[in-house]
């Protein structure tokens, strides 16, 4: 129970109860009020600056949407522009790209026609290089038939014979020599040669003594080359004995003779590794010549020769000299006494120049009338002109 104003409330009471609560509530209403003003003041205090920042960041924000207006008009001036950039390279670009296509198509003419040209060249070399294997084909043919032939002994001397001949042929005059000749004795040179006397005609024989030097260089050991050296000395011996005997005759030929070896390397190997035996040749008077020194040796000939026509036909010279000398003599007269009528005639056309000028000066006085007297002329300076008829 508690008393209030005098009076008594019973805290059983519900009306009591309700009353107290609903003063509970009314207190604590307008507690929370007092406290929300406060707190509004505080916030209202608090919000100001926030305010201000949000009006602030208002203004930025206008000025960013101004911008952003600006830069989408920017914007569209650059797409605008970038578009129109864009356009101008792409032409550009297709200019160019024509102009590449154009000068790879050039290229690619030009590429196609080298090409062409070099694949017609090399189809030429081709050609070329089939020809050469067809002659490479063809030698070897020819070093195989070369073989037999040189196998053969009495083709192997006929070999000799055709070379020793075409020489012969190229060196000397048709007449200056003669081939396969028969001598007094009955031999048969290979060739004779009409040199004047001394020394007279010199006979040339053809020798190959190719199966003596192909053994000297297919021996092996000492023994075998000292026995094959020995059998191709005792050949080329054997040789230069038959040519001194058979084509070396007094009063009929020249007091030596030639040996014709149609190999230079047989004829090297002579000279280098046995110079007895063409020592030997030279005792015998019978000279060993291989195809260079043959043609050199026939040249000489061949300047002999021409020596001896040139006495022969000496005293023919002689005569044709003194009559060329006589023919000298009266064309030197001949043009003397024509002189003398060139000199003559141009004493007279000078002489009939003088009579026309004086001619021509009587003339124009006549013309003018004027009958002025002429100095006379001396007599030795007048032509006097006469009938052709007396």
């Amino acid at each position: 129970m508690i008393e209030v104003g005098g009076g008594a409330v019973s805290l059983d009471d519900p009306w009591t109860l309700a009353g107290l609560a609903a003063v509970g509530v009314v207190l604590l209403f307008l507690i929370l009020l007092v406290s929300a003003v406060r707190t509004a003041g505080r916030t209202a205090r608090m919000t100001e600056p926030l305010l201000h920042h949000v009006s602030h960041l208002s203004a930025r924000v206008q000025s960013l949407s101004d911008g952003q207006e600006r830069l989408a008009g920017g914007l569209h001036h650059v797409s605008e522009a970038q578009a129109a950039s864009q356009t101008a390279m792409l032409e550009m670009m297709e200019r160019r790209l024509a102009e590449v296509q154009e000068r790879m198509g050039e290229t690619l003419h030009g590429s196609a026609r080298r090409t062409a040209r070099s694949l017609g060249e090399l189809q030429e070399r081709l050609q070329v290089i089939d020809k050469a294997q067809d002659n490479i084909t063809r030698l070897s043919g020819d070093v195989l038939s070369l073989q037999d032939i040189l196998s053969n002994k009495q083709t192997r001397g006929a070999f000799g014979e055709i070379q020793l001949r075409e020489i012969v042929a190229r060196a000397l005059p048709s007449d200056g020599y003669t081939l396969q000749a028969t001598l007094s004795n009955g031999r048969r040179a290979d060739c004779l040669i009409h040199l004047p006397q001394p020394p007279g005609p010199i006979a040339v024989d053809a020798k190959f003594p190719l199966e003596g030097y192909e053994a000297l260089h297919r021996a092996e050991g000492q023994d075998g080359r000292a026995r094959a050296a020995q059998a191709f000395r005792l050949s080329v011996r054997k040789h230069i004995r038959d040519i001194a005997d058979r084509y070396i005759l007094e009063g009929e030929t020249a007091d030596g003779a030639l040996m014709f070896l149609p190999s230079e390397a047989v004829y090297a190997e002579l000279h280098a590794n046995f110079p007895e035996v063409v020592r030997e040749g030279f005792d015998a008077r019978v000279w060993i010549v291989s195809p260079t020194t043959c043609m050199a040796t026939l040249n000489t000939m061949r300047a002999v020769l021409k020596d001896a026509r040139m006495k022969e036909q000496a005293g023919a010279i002689r005569r044709e000299l003194s009559a060329l000398y006589g023919d000298i003599e009266r064309l030197a007269a001949r043009v003397g006494n024509l002189d003398r009528h060139f000199g003559q005639a141009a004493r007279d056309i000078e002489e009939i120049k003088i009579s026309a000028d004086k001619a021509g000066k009587r003339a124009r006085r006549l013309d003018q009338f004027d009958f002025e007297d002429l100095k006379e002329e001396p007599a030795g300076r007048v032509l006097r002109l006469t009938d052709p008829a007396e």
